[in-house]
């Protein structure tokens, strides 16, 4: 498969679902950084027994922004993209849990 072609499939989606795949990838990759210090915020927070609560709700907006902008903008997305959603979400939730646990193992989540 072309460059071309993989464009105009991907246009085409956009066609299908009102959703543009090149902003769905700008706040995907975009939130990566915003995701990566909300992480740390969490870590430095609990490692300062301060509370957790804005660097949590930070990180979930991070982790979930592209989804929410395909669910907003979206029109007529079949119902197994958003079982995949809450998957991917369930999973990055779990991983991202792990990953603080690791860096300070001896702080109780």
């Amino acid at each position: 498969m072309e460059l071309h072609e993989i464009h105009e499939w991907l246009m085409s989606l956009s066609a299908d679902y009102n959703v543009n795949p090149y902003i769905f990838a700008a706040i995907y990759v975009g939130a990566i950084p915003f995701f990566t210090a909300s992480v740390a915020w969490i870590i430095r927070n609990k490692k300062k027994g301060k509370p957790i609560t804005l660097p949590v709700l930070s990180t979930g907006l991070c982790m979930s922004s592209a989804y929410i902008y395909l669910m907003i903008a979206g029109e007529g997305v079949p119902i197994w993209v958003y079982v995949l959603i809450v998957g991917l979400l369930g999973y990055g939730i779990y991983s991202t849990f792990m990953k603080i646990k690791k860096k300070k193992t001896d702080i109780a989540i």
